[in-house]
């Protein structure tokens, strides 16, 4: 459908868009505070967002190109919306918006004033506003960026010719940078030499420091993000996280933005590829074959264990390992569906593992978003220590049963068979001891410590937002925290009890339509937390559309629904249209009420009619 004129104005459904409120107030604008009117003339797009969310961060940089391309006409406004009680706090936002170079206007909203007036119901979520102050689309999730573009080359023609669009500089002005060693490290690693590797994650480099843990010996890879093998100077890295030494004396590099792991030679300085293509792992992709044509998705950390790299691959909630025998990769553990189940490897569900360890009996792994430590066996099975779901979170010591974490990064492994967990959003390690099965704090007062390896009876902690790595003495007795349990602190929904309708919205972007030359192309797959919440419904479908039962005797519960669907280009002139992926997982706790609505829409692409 190719049509020039400014037509689409008279079909495309518009809704007057909410004002802008948050209380953290406005950041990469120089002190500014804008209000809608302020953008009126610009097609703004807003996207809400929270730091700890991996599927938020797949779409900062998807929007990359998209704000470089459009920079005149678009302002593309960061809402922040925080799901931890840490991400409330603005040094915290302050902190993410540098450390994921955010470049673009963000609203703090820590009591998600904005998200409410919107009626957000994910993280993340994607709105388009017009020139004129309305919205025009919503987009959940991750895949959107060119139905984006398409939707902003259209706002253009037709705001242009209308009068309605104003061009020139938008409102994001760069913060002043800090010169500091590091900046926002991500994780480390002790060398045979006792110097240490530190992954420079925001500066796109490896830098090794000496035994001191401060004095830089060099820097690996060139400073700018980039994908590039080649020597010390010439490599290129992409946010980097996780290290891992091989029985060979080289180390993997989990490099994350780049969806790859890299080989480093610490003789040398030389950086070569091992596995991913460069590109995000995205649902149908091979989930095993040559590591080097096999996509990955945002691999945070790696480790050596039963003869393998194992991965934690945050992007799609999985572990995975590379083999060096065979120069393969494949799935080890987990379904893509995000939550907290343990079992067999292929049955287990995994929330953004970010952090191993390994001991020869165990694989621990950090599993942020579940706030969960969990290990998994040599038999491929999966067990949690601590945590209990997606929603539950705080500071509390003591029987493992009952004692939280909030969303931990890191976890180490301690001599006496008990490890320590960098409890990030804590801002303290943590010690669990499988003999007692007791949690207990081990130092607090740390800022986001992401890492920690032991060094003789030292252990060094990577305190990412001091930009340092911070020696300890491991306690002979830990400190005791006072307990504070906390849940996010989004509402539920109320739904009524019985059936309920689960509605996906999704409207293919202009010019393209589903893909069905090879069968459905949508899918629905349904869960609850507590599973005794669904009486009916739950499962695996085609139609993006089903009838819940819910059971009037559990009164809360946490739905999740994942949603995907394919679209292609709506041309029959051409043998190899261009296709997209649009996918979104939602968790929307709900809570059972009488008279409430029975009808629940989750918007993938589109408007709720």
């Amino acid at each position: 459908m190719s049509d020039s004129s400014p037509a689409p104005t008279a079909r495309r459904a518009r809704v007057r868009a909410p004002e802008l409120i948050g209380k953290g107030g406005w950041l990469n604008t120089g002190g500014t505070q804008y209000s809608l009117a302020d953008l009126r003339g610009r097609i703004v797009v807003l996207d809400f967002w929270t730091f700890c969310c991996i599927n938020c961060l797949h779409v900062l940089d998807e929007l990359r190109e998209l704000e470089e391309k459009h920079r005149d006409t678009v302002v593309i406004v960061g809402v922040h919306s925080p799901k931890f009680v840490h991400e409330a706090e603005h040094a915290a936002v302050v902190d993410a918006v540098e450390r994921y170079g955010v470049e673009h206007p963000v609203l703090d909203d820590p009591e998600l004033a904005t998200w409410k007036q919107y009626a957000v119901r994910a993280w993340p979520t994607l709105v388009v506003i017009d020139p004129e102050g309305y919205v025009v689309a919503q987009h959940a999730g991750e895949g959107h960026a060119h139905a984006i573009e398409r939707l902003v080359t259209e706002l253009e023609a037709e705001h242009e010719a209308k009068g309605t669009l104003r061009r020139g500089d938008g409102p994001y002005v760069p913060p002043e940078p800090e010169p500091t060693v590091l900046r926002f490290p991500g994780k480390a690693l002790l060398l045979p030499s006792g110097s240490f590797l530190v992954s420079d994650t925001t500066r796109h480099q490896v830098v090794e420091l000496a035994a001191d843990g401060e004095s830089v010996l060099r820097r690996i890879g060139s400073g700018a993000r980039g994908f590039a093998d080649g020597s010390a100077e010439a490599a290129a890295f992409n946010e980097p996280q996780g290290l891992a030494l091989l029985p060979d004396g080289s180390v993997v590099v989990a490099d994350t933005v780049n969806h790859a792991l890299r080989r480093l030679d610490p003789g040398t300085g030389e950086v070569t590829t091992l596995a991913g293509t460069g590109r995000q792992w995205m649902q149908g992709d091979a989930t095993a074959g040559p590591a080097r044509e096999v996509s990955l998705s945002s691999p945070w950390d790696v480790a050596w264990w039963e003869g393998r790299v194992w991965i934690a691959m945050a992007g799609v909630h999985q572990l995975w390992a590379y083999d060096p025998a065979d120069g393969t990769v494949a799935v080890t553990a987990g379904t893509t569906n995000e939550g907290l189940v343990d079992g067999p490897g292929g049955e287990a569900w995994f929330a953004q593992p970010s952090g191993l360890a390994a001991t020869p009996e165990r694989l621990w792994l950090a599993d942020s978003e579940t706030s969960a430590l969990r290990w998994v066996e040599p038999d491929g099975s999966v067990h949690t220590a601590v945590g209990t779901g997606l929603f539950d979170f705080g500071h509390r010591d003591g029987d493992a049963g009952q004692a939280l974490l909030q969303h931990p990064l890191g976890v180490t492994a301690l001599p006496d068979g008990s490890v320590a967990v960098s409890d990030t959003y804590n801002h303290a390690l943590r010690r669990y001891d499988p003999a007692s099965g007791e949690v207990t704090t081990l130092a607090t007062d740390l800022r986001e410590p992401s890492d920690a390896v032991l060094v003789g009876e030292d252990i060094v902690v990577v305190e990412s937002a001091r930009h340092r790595l911070t020696r300890l003495r491991l306690p002979e007795e830990a400190v005791r925290v006072a307990g504070v349990a906390h849940r996010t602190q989004r509402a539920a929904t109320d739904v009524a009890p019985g059936t309920l309708r689960l509605e996906v919205v999704f409207q293919p972007p202009a010019g393209q339509k589903l893909d069905t030359r090879y069968g459905p192309s949508t899918r629905l797959l349904v869960s609850a937390t507590p599973p005794e919440l669904l009486l009916r419904g739950e499962g695996a479908g085609t139609e993006l559309s089903r009838a819940l039962e819910l059971d009037p005797a559990v009164p809360e519960g946490v739905l999740h629904v994942s949603a995907m669907a394919a679209s292609c280009d709506d041309d029959p002139a051409n043998e190899y249209p261009a296709c997209h992926v649009h996918q979104q997982d939602w968790g929307v706790p709900v809570r059972l009420a009488e008279g409430a609505p029975d009808r629940l829409p989750l918007v993938l692409a589109g408007l709720d009619a």
